[in-house]
């Protein structure tokens, strides 16, 4: 019952917080949508079984079978995840990144910021958000212009804090 309760108010506090984001970057009906299948079970029943508070369920999943069912879903239906955007270039025959609309890069950035602050609790900085992505590689993976953007926000709100850049944010239009 802890497991299910925790991991409830943790996805609960995680999805209030990138509302609220949502609402300062510009975009609050999109917010509403954020995150709603980690409500199915899918994801939440992996969710619970996995559930430690201080980090994603997902890799917990991934240690016990070597893969995340959970993830796979989640990213296939949320297109905040640059790994939504990925499509099978004729060109050179793999897969390959897209770049993502301007709309889910400011939804990725704020889900990016609440979830450094639900998982870091008193430990969270403006920092921590930059810190996550530029240790996690991801921009490698990314379509370069996504990550630039994505990379341009974080280290903003690094040096300008979050005021300034949810300004700056409500005033990108797209690419």
């Amino acid at each position: 019952m802890n497991k299910l309760l925790g991991h409830f108010r943790t996805i609960t506090h995680h999805r209030h917080q990138v509302i609220r984001n949502c609402f300062y970057a510009g975009i609050f009906f999109q917010g509403l949508f954020h995150d709603l299948s980690k409500y199915s079970p899918t994801e939440f029943i992996v969710g619970v079984r996995h559930y430690q508070g201080t980090r994603s369920p997902n890799e917990g999943e991934r240690e016990d079978y070597g893969y995340s069912l959970a993830w796979m879903h989640h990213k296939g239906r949320n297109k905040h995840h640059f790994e939504y955007w990925t499509d099978y270039d004729q060109k050179t025959k793999v897969m390959t990144p897209v770049k993502m609309p301007v709309r889910y890069v400011k939804e990725m950035f704020c889900d990016r910021m609440a979830a450094s602050k639900i998982y870091l609790g008193d430990k969270y900085t403006d920092s921590a958000p930059l810190d996550y992505y530029l240790k996690g590689n991801t921009a490698k993976r990314m379509h370069p212009e996504t990550a630039k953007l994505l990379e341009k926000l974080l280290v903003m709100l690094r040096d300008k804090g979050e005021k300034k850049t949810f300004a700056y944010i409500r005033q990108i239009k797209d690419y």
